[in-house]
């Protein structure tokens, strides 16, 4: 997830696109922008690339078990054909 200090950045990115004239207001909305933004990022449930990465090896682990599975249960099954 965008960290705080990202959230920052592109809260003040927003702000300076206030006109000059503006300026009281410029400090209010670039608050106001980060809130927005905050919210916004909380609400889409996103994960750390850390935590993304680990749940990547995890599923390259299981995949890997499921092929060796596969490949007993086929031996399996070749055993009991010729068996029969």
């Amino acid at each position: 997830m965008i960290d705080a200090q990202g959230i920052d950045q592109l809260a003040q990115r927003l702000s300076s696109l206030v006109p000059p004239g503006l300026s009281q207001a410029r400090a209010d909305l670039q608050d106001n922008f980060r809130d927005v933004l905050a919210q916004g990022l909380r609400k889409l449930d996103l994960v750390t690339r850390e935590e993304f990465e680990v749940q990547r090896q995890v599923l390259a682990r299981t995949r890997e078990r499921l092929e060796q599975l596969e490949a007993r249960v086929a031996e399996l099954e070749a055993g009991l054909k010729t068996g029969n």
